[in-house]
């Protein structure tokens, strides 16, 4: 899929303007002239960034209830995908709070710089995840980083009590869902990924420990 094709597919998926996609547009820029320096992704994905990275991360949006004020991206890296959800909030709800969580100083100083060039308010804290207390959050996100039991166990102590999770996963999504309904209850809504045929995004709720 070429970068057309990519930023095509943002605008259809997140019914976005071309202001979003500029803002978009700025971020993969500044991608482009940091990475080498900190490797904030893989070079081998940065020629086709707009698929791997930006919409592979844009998809989330409209699975994004409207009812939900508050969402918090942990492991955000390079700010995959929580980055590009806050660019996409920041035209089509405003008043979403979204903060990012990271604990590499080098990646918030990147992702700090994102939103300093695009306008967007946003609030990015360096901590390890089991160290961010005081959190309420409607929805947790996170993509490619830990497994599901693992991402639950992150999200438990930043999610209000009738919180949700929206994860990003890879083919072992199914082996991961049985293993963590060993140890906690829930109810998931499987949505195929638009940039992996066996990528999967899976929406939780109901989250509970098993008894």
């Amino acid at each position: 899929m070429n970068e057309v094709i990519a930023k095509q597919k943002i605008e259809t998926l997140c019914f976005v303007s071309r202001e979003t996609i500029s803002r978009l547009e700025i971020y993969a820029d500044l991608l482009e002239k940091w990475n080498p320096k900190i490797n904030l992704v893989s070079k081998s994905t940065l020629g086709s960034k707009w698929e791997r990275h930006f919409l592979d991360s844009a998809q989330v949006w409209p699975l994004i209830p409207k009812s939900v004020k508050s969402l918090v991206d942990i492991g955000s890296g390079a700010g995959f995908a929580g980055l590009v959800i806050a660019l996409i909030g920041m035209e089509k709800r405003p008043e979403l709070l979204v903060t990012l969580i990271e604990s590499d100083a080098r990646k918030c100083a990147f992702m700090r710089n994102v939103s300093r060039e695009t306008g967007l308010r946003i609030d990015i804290q360096t901590k390890r995840i089991e160290d961010v207390k005081n959190f309420s959050a409607d929805i947790v996100t996170a993509r490619a980083l830990a497994t599901v039991s693992q991402l639950l166990k992150y999200a438990e102590s930043l999610l209000a009590k009738n919180g949700s999770c929206l994860f990003l996963k890879g083919d072992a999504c199914g082996i991961e869902l049985a293993e963590a309904q060993k140890s906690w209850t829930f109810s998931v809504k499987e949505t195929q990924s638009v940039t992996h045929s066996t990528g999967r995004l899976l929406y939780l709720t109901g989250i509970k420990r098993a008894n």
